[in-house]
């Protein structure tokens, strides 16, 4: 090994049906958790569709009686989603979000360690769901609900059982139904037979006021960074259900390239929680040895699965392998040491966000105006938004 290194297996119980992967997390949250309801100040989308996928989130936000925040970039526009939002009668503050957004938000040294090609993301979930956090803390709103623009909701009230949760907990998820919301190499373990849960995440969540200083860090699986803390998750629930719109994971290998790194980071820190241990034991490239291997075997596993299942048509299967040995590939280019590197970074960054949150009651306190300025973005609301 280089540098000298041994690998050690991380010496980890099975979990979930298979000792190379965790095919569930729910233990490590309250499910079904239940509290008296509350009000819901702010709906927040991250958009880059358009405007016809904002219609749920306005009437949501109009019968509850919330604001409605659009960040928009790509085929949404800030412009047509407040005009959309004033014919129907929903308060809504729509911002066109751009790239140079970046440039003025904190340097994240997270971004900075996956810095390359290889690596590079083309979203801006990430920068919006900041950017919602600084609007939440400008506009001094107690309870907010990320939702993602191709998630429905049956049942409005969900919302608020959410948000009267967030006295207790730092994050509330609402259970994603509909199409299952995981990464394509689990999506293909799960449609080669084999049985994969569902986690909390960012496309449905309710957060409260003293979890604004968590952050999204650019990457994927970013939503459930934003729910960890220095040690383990820290305390979330889940109640309520929505319903994920279906998608093609398969359509496009760039896809399982892109989310590699952030899955396997992600999954390698669950692991340890599923376990029972604290984040800190992923603080030695010798863990990541170890699990990234794991990871390998466990993307084998499911190329196998694939190979042998006699229920997906061959076309499908042509594509699903295509998708994990591109996610295999991207894995094999991940170093232990920049794991570590990775988690040293983030730590970093949660206290330099913290500060930088926490600096936007003194300078722009109620003034969603002069924060839009400051950050150079264009931004339309109605009188009765703030």
């Amino acid at each position: 090994m280089a540098g000298g290194l041994r690998m050690i297996t991380p010496g980890l119980a099975e979990v979930g049906g298979t000792k190379n992967h965790s095919t569930s997390h729910s233990k490590l949250i309250t499910v079904d958790a239940v509290a008296r309801s509350a009000p819901v100040d702010a709906i927040i989308v991250p958009t880059a569709r358009p405007v016809a996928y904002l219609r749920t989130a306005m009437r949501l936000a109009r019968d509850r009686g919330c604001v409605l925040v659009a960040l928009c970039s790509k085929r949404a526009s800030a412009q047509t989603a407040f005009r959309e939002a004033k014919a129907m009668g929903t308060e809504i503050i729509a911002v066109d979000v751009t790239a140079d957004l970046a440039t003025k938000m904190p340097p994240f040294g997270t971004s900075k360690v996956t810095a390359s090609k290889t690596f590079e993301r083309r979203t801006d979930t990430s920068m919006k769901r900041n950017l919602g956090l600084l609007l939440a803390q400008v506009a001094a709103w107690e309870r907010i609900v990320f939702l993602d623009d191709d998630i429905s909701v049956p049942r409005a009230q969900d919302l608020n059982d959410a948000a009267g949760l967030l006295d207790e907990y730092t994050g509330a998820g609402l259970a994603i139904g509909g199409f299952p919301d995981n990464s394509v190499v689990c999506h293909a373990y799960r449609d080669a037979g084999g049985k994969h849960d569902t986690f909390i995440g960012g496309g449905a969540l309710a957060v409260g006021h003293r979890s604004y200083t968590s952050f999204f860090p650019d990457i994927y699986n970013e939503d459930w960074f934003f729910l960890l803390n220095e040690k383990a998750l820290s305390r979330s629930a889940r109640t309520g259900e929505v319903v994920q719109a279906p998608f093609d994971p398969y359509r496009d290998d760039r896809r399982a390239r892109s989310e590699e790194l952030g899955d396997s980071l992600a999954e390698g820190l669950f692991w340890l929680l599923d376990n029972g241990r604290e984040l800190t034991a992923a603080d030695d490239s010798r863990y990541w040895i170890g699990f990234l291997s794991r990871r390998r075997k466990f993307i084998d596993e499911v190329i196998g699965m694939v190979r042998d299942s006699d229920t997906l048509p061959a076309e499908v299967k042509g594509r699903m392998t295509i998708a994990l040995k591109a996610a295999k590939g991207r894995n094999l280019v991940i170093q232990p040491e920049m794991c570590v590197d990775y988690l040293a970074a983030w730590r970093k960054d949660r206290e330099q966000w913290q500060g930088h949150v926490l600096s936007m009651d003194a300078t722009y306190h109620r003034e969603i105006l002069k924060l839009m300025e400051t950050l150079e973005l264009t931004s339309y609301q109605t009188d009765g938004a703030i």
